[in-house]
């Protein structure tokens, strides 16, 4: 799984800040890098190019799609221009012709480089081993490159019972650290480490990891151009099978990440529980919270009105939770 915290540069001021918001800047010509994207692809780097030169965030991006009569979450949009998923379903792809017009491209110019339809399904087969890692993020490359690079092995037997994941959030809007608890299960002998994942939404300097003991990190990969860190989490000994583990670790950013508006895992394999908090700064809090859940990856998300509690935080809890997207998103004033 990998654990993403989406950031947007929404064009509406920080908390405190009473600039007035920009206007999105026009369309620009295609260039003939745009113009080799196009015809050769890969789908996702020509979509990634295009919303670049259009100037637009992916908030305005799914403002416009909206007034087209058209739902796209922003959360959607970055899988599909990460390389993480891509549209297959009849409504995304009915929603990818009107993206295209948006992003001033010829009709198709996008739809004509996906492939065929991957498999799919809401539950994977039932067996104690999980898809590997790599053939699992196999359209990411960047991510396929650093998962190389650490020992992957034990992922397949280790069966997620539960994840608690808490983003921490300062004063100014921006997230201060995500703290993570996982508690796993080894379902064959010599299990003795969990790979952790951490992508920011734009390029820049990837957060620190501390692990807790008895944990402790192994090797570390970090991608600044792709905001990317992968890092191994040893346990003080390898597991029997049967035997179950608890690992804590918490990313903490070097500097304050932009303005962020939501938090969000891509759940890959079957969990029993998986929990999310965030803890805001009482001098930022959001007028509105909503946690949201997919029926299936590549699905449209349900929506459910969340409460702050006496300190300035919330939850959201999914159980029994297959392959989909589960988050929670906020609103500022």
């Amino acid at each position: 799984m990998e654990l993403r915290p989406l950031v947007t540069t929404a064009d509406r001021p920080a908390p405190g800040n009473g600039a007035n918001a920009g206007a999105s800047a026009a369309a620009e010509p295609v260039t003939p890098h745009m113009a080799r994207l196009l015809r050769n692809g890969p789908f996702h780097e020509a979509l990634r190019a295009a919303i670049a030169a259009s100037g637009l965030s992916l908030d305005r991006i799914q403002d416009r799609l909206r007034r087209r009569g058209t739902t796209v979450a922003p959360a959607t949009l970055s899988s599909w221009q990460s390389g993480r998923y891509r549209p297959e379903r009849p409504q995304s792809l009915a929603a990818l012709a009107v993206l295209e017009d948006v992003l001033c491209l010829p009709p198709g110019a996008l739809a004509a480089l996906l492939g065929p339809p991957r498999p799919r399904g809401r539950w994977l087969p039932a067996t104690t081993e999980h898809p590997r890692l790599a053939d699992v993020w196999s359209r990411n490359r960047d991510l396929v490159d650093a998962l190389s690079l650490v020992d992957t092995q034990w992922d397949e037997s280790l069966t997620r019972l539960s994840c608690h994941n808490r983003l921490e959030m300062d004063a100014q809007g921006c997230e201060r650290s995500m703290w993570s608890r996982r508690l796993l299960r080894a379902e064959r002998d010599g299990a003795d480490r969990w790979i952790a994942v951490y992508r920011l939404d734009n390029p820049g300097p990837p957060p620190r990891v501390r692990a807790e003991a008895p944990c402790r990190t192994g090797r570390l990969v970090e991608v600044p151009e792709d905001g990317l860190v992968v890092t191994e989490v040893l346990f003080d000994r390898p597991l029997e099978r049967g035997e179950t583990v608890i690992v804590e670790y918490t990313f903490e950013h070097r500097s304050p990440r932009p303005y962020s508006t939501r938090i969000e895992s891509t759940i890959h394999v079957p969990m029993r529980e998986h929990l999310l908090e965030v803890h805001f700064d009482p001098a930022a809090l959001p007028v509105a919270c909503h946690s949201f859940r997919t029926a299936e990856l590549d699905s449209r998300p349900q929506e459910r009105l969340l409460r702050l509690d006496a300190s300035g935080a919330v939850h959201a809890v999914a159980l029994a939770a297959g392959p989909c997207r589960f988050g929670i998103r906020w609103d500022w004033a």
